[in-house]
């Protein structure tokens, strides 16, 4: 796994080795940024269930102004602090970024983003998906995002709340991981 594009390219994101961690592949996160196109640079951003920091790291690398990463597991949180160093040095030395080490559902969203990344466990899809909807809904309307990206199961439509119209929904069909991304009003 490494970052696709922009200055960072190539650069190489560390997982930690187990525990049922399922880090956004390059062919799905290029394909996103691809749809994204310009829209990232100079954009403040916030990924939700980090893990790896993919995506975050991939806006960054891409002309992204600022991230935060939310992330609660501490083997993501070691990943993700060495991946956000690496790519902070291909950046020339430093990313406007903070790492949050907390639980992306009690996350508070006190500042304003335009695009909000979201992957988080399938298994939340099943046993909380309820207060999924109300955390994507209450973060987009508190810091006036403009665009949101939800990666889930292929085969899943998954749902956002109200003032999600859908933009597009990327991925290789129902086996496969899948992003969609939304315009929100």
């Amino acid at each position: 796994m490494r970052i696709t594009g922009g200055r960072a390219r190539g650069i190489p994101l560390k997982t930690p080795g187990k525990g049922g961690i399922r880090p956004a592949t390059d062919y799905l996160r290029e394909a996103v940024f691809a749809s994204l196109a310009s829209e990232v640079a100079d954009t403040r951003l916030a990924d939700l269930f980090a893990g790896s920091g993919a995506y975050g790291l991939e806006a960054l690398s891409r002309g992204a102004a600022r991230a935060v990463f939310i992330e609660k597991d501490r083997r993501c949180l070691a990943c993700l602090k060495e991946n956000l160093a690496a790519v902070s040095k291909a950046l020339g030395g430093s990313a406007d970024a903070r790492v949050d080490g907390m639980d992306a559902l009690r996350w508070p969203a006190g500042e304003p983003l335009d695009i909000i990344f979201a992957d988080p466990p399938y298994q939340l899809w099943e046993s909380r998906a309820a207060e999924l909807v109300a955390l994507f809904s209450r973060l987009a309307e508190q810091s006036g995002a403009r665009l949101f990206m939800l990666e889930a199961p292929g085969g899943s439509e998954p749902r956002t709340g109200e003032g999600f119209q859908l933009r597009k929904r990327i991925g290789k069909g129902d086996r496969q991981p899948a992003a969609w991304i939304f315009d929100v009003r």
